[in-house]
């Protein structure tokens, strides 16, 4: 999806409820498709319009098209830029035309495939090796096939794409089927897996609520070497698969806040906040525990988390 103004389209899915169309905004705040993400987007919101007296928008998209719309104007805000993950769009957006900012301070993440723990210690799958055994990869057929099915991420998701691009390196495509759906239904998917005590493998990352609400456990691979990282992605090459290749775990992550550049100009106290703010992935994972466990509404918890840090909320203006 393109948008040639600030306009709210579409409604959003999962956590973000829905929008209606409102005429155009001073900032559009970016919403991806996972907690932590909308959390984060929906504090931005209320920070900035409870500080600042700006009207706030919130618009849905995918990782490639909210870089897009910062690089022309029509998102200024992108709350979780995943690096390594997107190292594409970094370098397209913000190390070569320079119209994306990101703040300096990220959040260290991690990331991998992770099954229940009694997937590990009950029914023998510990290691991503251990998804090429057809037997073991049997247990996660959930479509009848005679494959195993994995949940590799949210549609638009760089990580799915690498995810991928392992299936093939290490040999369990053969084996396993790399699904692709909103992180919702996987986590769902997830839960009724654990109710009734059956296998279930998929992509998972620090900091998240399943941690704290399950026992799970990461799949072990080989240390990251940066030597067996040869990613392309889609967006750059439709061969991106076949030339693409990846035979060791994910390297630490960092997430950042990405912003148009320009409003450093346009709007600079905006800017200077968005410098500024920063989380911990403590703080992260409580949001996307109360947020999904606990079930409050994403909008208002987003304010009631600014009320109770008014004083950290204060400091990302005046910084």
């Amino acid at each position: 999806m393109q948008t040639t103004s600030k306009t709210i389209v579409a409604a959003a899915v999962g956590l973000v409820g829905t929008l209606s169309p409102v005429f155009a905004a001073d900032v559009v705040v970016s919403l991806q498709n996972w907690p932590s993400a909308a959390a984060t987007s929906h504090i931005i919101k209320v920070a900035i319009e409870e500080n600042l007296g700006l009207e706030v928008e919130l618009q849905n998209g995918t990782n490639p098209v909210i870089f897009e719309a910062m690089d022309k104007g029509s998102m200024d805000v992108m709350a979780e830029v995943w690096l390594p993950n997107q190292q594409n769009l970094y370098d397209t957006y913000v190390a070569e035309k320079g119209t994306v900012e990101l703040n300096k301070t990220g959040m260290p993440a991690s990331q991998g495939l992770c099954v229940p723990s009694y997937v590990a210690t009950e029914m023998g799958v510990a290691s991503v090796e251990d998804l090429s055994d057809p037997d073991k990869a049997a247990l996660f057929d959930s479509d009848g096939d005679g494959k195993g099915n994995m949940w590799v991420g949210n549609p638009g998701d760089a990580s799915g794409n690498v995810e991928k691009i392992k299936a093939k390196s290490y040999g369990y495509d053969q084996t396993m089927t790399s699904d692709v759906y909103d992180e919702t239904i996987a986590y769902a998917n997830l839960d009724r897996a654990i109710n009734a005590h059956e296998a279930w493998v998929g992509f998972c990352y620090k900091p998240h609520y399943i941690f704290a609400l399950h026992e799970m456990t990461v799949l072990n691979e080989p240390a990251y070497d940066a030597a067996t990282w040869t990613v392309v992605q889609p967006t750059d090459d439709p061969d991106w698969l076949a030339k693409s290749s990846v035979t060791s775990a994910w390297p630490t992550a960092n997430v950042h806040i990405g912003y148009r550049k320009a409003l450093e100009t346009e709007q600079p106290e905006v800017a200077n906040m968005l410098r500024n703010i920063q989380f911990s992935a403590d703080e992260v994972s409580a949001m996307t525990y109360a947020v999904v466990v606990d079930k409050k509404e994403v909008g208002a918890f987003a304010k009631e988390w600014v009320a109770s840090n008014q004083d950290r909320v204060i400091g990302w203006f005046t910084n």
